[in-house]
């Protein structure tokens, strides 16, 4: 079934568009360290990579809760 391979497939395109950005945000964040990318060894940049790829899910669950509370009319701050 062709539906079957798009829903299959979906995670998996969210995903590596999340690990992107964290990658993306983790260059960031070693430059403005004044550090270079080949300073860290392959485990210490998968590890600023989990932590950006982590602040991003929060960020994009955030989000979410106050886009439904302005659907739902309420304000967070009141």
């Amino acid at each position: 079934m062709v539906t079957m391979d798009i829903f299959n497939s979906l995670p998996q395109k969210i995903s590596r568009r999340l690990r992107e950005k964290a990658i993306a945000r983790a260059e960031t964040r070693i430059l403005l360290a004044g550090r270079k990318p080949a300073d860290f060894s392959h485990d210490e940049l998968e590890i600023v990579v989990q932590e950006e790829e982590g602040k991003v899910k929060s960020e994009i669950k955030e989000k979410g809760v106050l886009a439904l509370l302005a659907l739902l009319g309420l304000s967070w701050f009141g």
